[in-house]
């Protein structure tokens, strides 16, 4: 291991900062796709288009966050073992990993296909923007290979310490499907189809060059053709990966279940939904890239047994979260409608997004404390709580917080928005007290870990 990617030596605030920065990057990037594909199509497409993308990435989301979190299983694991010095094991995960993503994007595939219809109409899309709704979730569903395997090139990468490949890798992407955006969407005027088929041709067009890109990589480890099959590697990698997943996978049927709570108040407020949905996951990039960054810092150094050093990661992130969080809450309630004007022309929508915004305007800062808190856990393999506080959350606080806006008679988007940072204050005191009792337990049952 380079000094650059061992974090369990040398001051933690800027390795912190210099494996962040690259994981910001990519995630930037990352939204960009959605983004793209509301902007070009809110400039040259439908107005139902809009609802239509906005629906349907919101199905496609559910699945990439899910992948994200079985590939989280590979970068703790990873990290773990990197941090024990057994680099001799990194192989066999990798080799395992390929097996199990590979059954699991194909069948992940044959439910987009087959259920296409079923799951547009679950999410309670606009009747004007179903078909459009179910095009979007069909062509997009066919390139969830390409999906799922540039997370788990990523994942590799980030296990390794380096993070600057994975941005490479969906920079390619990004530069790719705004060509196809406006090739396909503004020239050829296929509308939501064109903006889907630009997302799948990006992604296959990134991981064919990431391929070739890794192939001139000098790595730390060999793959070799015996390692490729289900090993027992296999089985740790979902033990840790499965809960994330899990959990992603509820969170985002959450989501989804909130898009539908909004969809029946009318075309309005699910256009504008849309816009701020897509200026939330950008609101959102900070944290998660600390959730990811720190993930792997924690594991390399809880490996290592230098638990102390992990907690300082863990309040460092904190630190550097709310530091930006305040900033970009302060946009959200005073530049909301600004924001949205990016997006779409429309007043309505505008009006719309901007009102979602103010009520979401505190999760910027909450969700800094919250995610360091997972991404110390995570690194710790404590994956199971992780799923069970974000459940917690999101099926105690969240969900019927914004169900119960939804029905008033004069019902806002501002109060549904609301329901974002009240969860994630009671997963905040979720993780605090879990955070007490687990230090006790370390204290009590590994006492050579530095503390």
């Amino acid at each position: 291991m380079s000094t650059a990617t061992d974090f369990t030596e040398g001051r933690i605030f800027p390795k912190l900062i210099k494996f962040m920065l690259p994981i910001l990057g990519a995630l930037v990037l990352q939204a960009m796709y959605g983004a793209v594909d509301i902007l070009v199509v809110g400039q040259f497409g439908t107005s139902e288009g809009i609802s239509a993308v906005s629906t349907g990435s919101n199905l496609v989301n559910m699945v990439t966050f899910t992948a994200a979190g079985f590939t989280m299983g590979v970068t703790i694991l990873m990290g773990r073992y990197i941090g024990e010095k057994r680099q001799d094991r990194l192989g066999r995960v990798i080799g395992g990993a390929i097996c199990f993503f590979l059954v699991l994007s194909l069948v992940i595939t044959a439910v987009m296909l087959i259920f296409a219809r079923q799951l547009a109409q679950m999410m309670q899309a606009p009747a004007e923007a179903l078909d459009s709704t179910v095009t979007y979730v069909m062509i997009c569903g066919g390139g969830i290979l390409f999906i799922m395997a540039y997370n788990f090139i990523s994942s590799i990468f980030r296990g390794l310490g380096n993070s600057k490949l994975p941005l490479i890798f969906v920079g390619i992407a990004c530069a790719v499907n705004v060509v196809g955006d406006l090739l396909f969407v503004a020239v050829f005027k296929m509308n939501v189809a064109g903006a889907a088929l630009a997302t799948v041709m990006a992604q296959a067009v990134s991981v064919v060059l990431s391929i070739l890109i890794i192939r001139k990589q000098k790595l730390p480890f060999t793959l070799k053709r015996e390692d490729i099959r289900f090993n027992e590697e296999v089985p740790r990698i979902i033990k840790v990966g499965a809960p994330i997943a899990v959990q992603e996978l509820l969170t985002q049927l959450s989501f989804l279940a909130l898009c539908a709570f909004i969809n029946k108040l009318g075309i309005a407020q699910s256009s504008g939904y849309g816009v701020a949905n897509k200026l939330v996951a950008f609101i959102m990039l900070v944290p998660s890239s600390l959730m990811q960054s720190l993930a792997s810092f924690v594991a390399q150094n809880f490996g290592a047994g230098k638990e102390k050093r992990a907690r300082q990661t863990m309040l460092c992130g904190m630190a550097i979260g709310c530091t930006v969080g305040v900033v970009i809450s302060l946009l959200a309630v005073f530049a909301g409608d600004y924001m949205s004007m990016i997006f779409t022309p429309e007043p309505a929508y505008i009006k719309q997004s901007a009102a979602y915004l103010l009520g979401f305007s505190l999760e910027p800062i909450v969700t800094s404390i919250l995610f360091s808190f997972i991404g110390y856990f995570n690194g710790h393999s404590q994956t199971l709580f992780v799923m069970i506080q974000g459940l917690s959350q999101t099926f105690l606080v969240r969900l019927p917080m914004s169900y119960i806006m939804s029905i008033q008679p004069d019902a806002s988007l501002t109060m549904i928005g609301l329901a974002a940072p009240s969860a994630t204050i009671f997963g905040i005191i979720l993780n605090l007290v879990y955070f007490i009792w687990y230090s006790k337990k370390l204290r009590r049952t590994q006492p050579e870990l530095e503390h």
